[in-house]
């Protein structure tokens, strides 16, 4: 298996997890569900936690499903906090420039927010094309940092957006993956391409107080305060105000933030 050399820039820190818990087949794979079928055989690459994992697993039960994931602590997170609601679930250390599965292993392979902190996405494709069966489905999704939307303005949640864009880009990855998803795919050998998009969106006063919050916790403890700090490209006293800027916004009354998203579906 090849050596994966790829810095995730949000690591696996309390505030990332929350947010990845927070992901289920309905907001973050409802383009796929229509192409679901009992009995198929399904794979989520960069499966986190596995919460979605386990939703995609109700809607092709019987059929085996795998969740695979670089990191050994957060397949031990999902193994612990999915084992009992899905057995036909398993949970494997993986890494997606050398799946350990045979060609033509499975009818649906499943990728969330993974190739934007990729340094060869267009490598991961292809291995996921790889071990896809004929006329099996890839079904992957990459928000886009730059289409981002919020208000009310703060020029120090302009400053996160750019520092995010320099700890990525050091990172070697694409924050702006989504734009960039469909060229990627074709470019791995995928001809019959379906793009579609869709956004989450959070109004509510619950909602903003949940995602300033994350990211208030976040822009301070997260990987994206490790390498900022690392890289030289912010300071501890820079990231407390960005951190206050995302508290100050989510108790604003006129609160609004946009994540889109670009969404392929793929046949092999």
């Amino acid at each position: 298996m090849p050596e994966n050399r790829d810095r995730y820039s949000h690591g696996h820190h309390e505030s990332v997890l929350r947010s990845h818990t927070w992901r289920s087949a309905e907001n973050s794979a409802g383009f796929l569900l229509p192409h679901l079928r009992p009995g198929q055989e399904l794979l989520d690459v960069g499966c986190g936690p596995g919460t979605i994992t386990v939703d995609l697993a109700r809607r092709v039960a019987p059929g085996r499903v795998i969740g695979v994931d670089l990191s050994s602590e957060v397949i031990e997170v999902a193994r612990s906090s999915n084992a009992p609601l899905a057995p036909t679930v398993s949970f494997e250390v993986a890494d997606v420039y050398g799946l350990p599965f045979a060609d033509g292993s499975f009818d649906v392979v499943y990728m969330h927010q993974v190739l934007q902190h990729l340094s060869n996405p267009i490598g991961a494709c292809a291995e996921i094309r790889r071990v896809l069966r004929v006329g099996g489905i890839a079904a992957m999704r990459e928000s886009d940092y730059a289409a981002f939307a919020w208000a009310p303005e703060d020029p120090r949640l302009d400053r996160w957006m750019a520092l995010y864009h320099d700890i990525t880009r050091a990172n070697d990855a694409q924050a702006d993956a989504g734009r960039y998803l469909p060229a990627w795919v074709r470019a791995a050998g995928f001809s019959d391409v379906t793009v579609t998009s869709s956004t989450w969106t959070y109004q509510s006063p619950e909602e903003c107080q949940w995602w300033g919050q994350l990211w208030a916790d976040r822009v301070q403890h997260s990987n994206f305060a490790v390498h900022g700090l690392e890289y030289g490209l912010t300071t501890e006293a820079e990231l407390a105000d960005i951190a206050d800027a995302f508290t100050q916004w989510a108790s604003d009354e006129n609160a609004l933030f946009i994540v889109p998203s670009v969404e392929v579906i793929a046949r092999r």
